[in-house]
């Protein structure tokens, strides 16, 4: 089972590569037609990659959860199953020329870290770890993440086509981008989607940190950044929906929400204080 696993994983990085090309060619060229077998080679990859992860589990009895080689795994799969979400909810296929790439550049940099041996795992941590709840949990966080990241990848768009627009200068690769409309929706629908999924990955968090009774756990530094990524995204839904902000401004709340994304992965890697220290 883990040579299937490993068999389906080097396919699922060839069909990624093949739908690379083909959506670059696409792009460049301006071919729709070969669009049909990107989505194709794209699919092929994902349900491989699903395999892969399925039978590696099985066969190891590894949750997928913990160390670097299996979040970025988990961080690819999360961008291909969003790219099927924009593809066929919101109509836009120019973002597969993105999505799949780095999907593809997240197997590659996982593939040499596969050695990498996860830090920080205390005896307290391993038995934190040791519940549904925290694979769910994790899987949840990495899928939401992926959201916000595809949202704020749009919201930079947003500023950069309005920016153009506002200037009267463009260029060719602009041109060929969505359009201000199709790049804010992106943006509010793909954060509208991962932020109820943050949050339920969040409330499973703390239960688990409660039922482990880790003593002040809301203090944790990592937690505390989490509840902060939840604030500005929430916020964001909150004036967009509610109060009709400005897609600009929109657009500046989401990149910011980003950068505490960011921030976040970095601190759950390299803090060496706090319980928290297996996450992405």
């Amino acid at each position: 089972m883990e040579q299937a696993a490993v068999v389906t994983y080097w396919l699922s990085l060839a069909f990624l590569i093949a739908a690379t090309v083909l959506y670059a060619y696409q792009f460049l060229m301006r071919r729709q037609n070969i669009g049909w077998w990107a989505r194709f080679a794209t699919g092929a990859a994902f349900l491989s990659l699903t395999a892969a992860i399925g039978l590696r589990s099985a066969a190891l009895e590894d949750s997928m959860i913990v160390g670097p080689y299996n979040q970025l795994v988990l961080v690819a799969w999360a961008l291909l199953l969003l790219y099927f979400a924009l593809e066929h909810l919101i109509k836009v296929k120019t973002y597969g020329t993105f999505l799949v790439p780095a999907a593809l550049v997240m197997l590659i940099i996982a593939q040499f870290l596969q050695g990498a041996a996860p830090s920080g795992l205390t005896d307290e941590a391993v038995k934190q770890l040791d519940s549904w709840r925290v694979t769910i949990h994790v899987a949840l966080i990495v899928f939401a993440n992926a959201g916000f990241l595809i949202g704020g990848a749009a919201s930079g768009l947003y500023l950069v086509l309005d920016s153009q627009l506002k200037h009267h200068r463009t260029s060719v690769f602009f041109r060929r981008m969505p359009s201000l409309a199709q790049a804010q929706t992106i943006a509010r629908r793909t954060i509208a989607l991962a932020f109820p999924i943050y949050t339920a990955g969040m409330v499973l968090g703390v239960i688990r940190a409660i039922e482990t009774d880790v003593a002040g756990f809301w203090a944790d530094a990592r937690v505390i950044m989490a509840g902060l990524v939840w604030f500005v995204f929430g916020t964001y839904l909150v004036l967009l929906y509610r109060h009709g902000i400005s897609s600009r401004s929109a657009s500046w709340i989401a990149i910011i929400g980003v950068a505490v994304v960011i921030v976040l992965a970095i601190l759950a890697r390299t803090l060496p204080v706090g319980f928290h220290v297996f996450g992405l």
